[in-house]
């Protein structure tokens, strides 16, 4: 069982920067993907960024140059630096983390609010 906190979250203005953290409890270490997806009421769920198992690193077009994800093992955590945020960030955005046999887990969320 993997339980999974996010923080961060808050209202900025446009050009502003967020960071955003993950905590992991239970057995992380095992994970296939751990990262971010963020979700606006009128669309769909979608990822932002996220680590893979054999280090490597996906991310949605939008927010490459922009957005950085890291993680500190030591804390079992996952780290979501925006930087140039934009209203169009605007979203809820939750932690992911999925494992082998797809069994996939959620944070609750936090909200990222841009301002123009």
């Amino acid at each position: 069982q993997v339980q999974l906190v996010e923080s961060g979250g808050g209202l900025v203005q446009a050009g502003g920067s967020l960071r955003l953290s993950c905590v992991a409890s239970g057995s992380i270490g095992s994970f296939i993907y751990w990262g971010w997806y963020r979700q606006d009421p009128k669309k769909q769920r979608d990822v932002v960024a996220v680590l893979t198992s054999v280090g490597g690193t996906i991310s949605a077009d939008s927010v490459k140059g922009r957005f950085t994800i890291s993680r500190d093992n030591a804390k079992n955590t996952v780290y979501l630096q925006m930087n140039n945020l934009k209203p169009e960030d605007t979203a809820e955005y939750f932690c992911y983390a999925r494992f082998r046999g797809g069994v996939e887990y959620w944070g609750e969320g936090t909200l990222v609010t841009v301002s123009s």
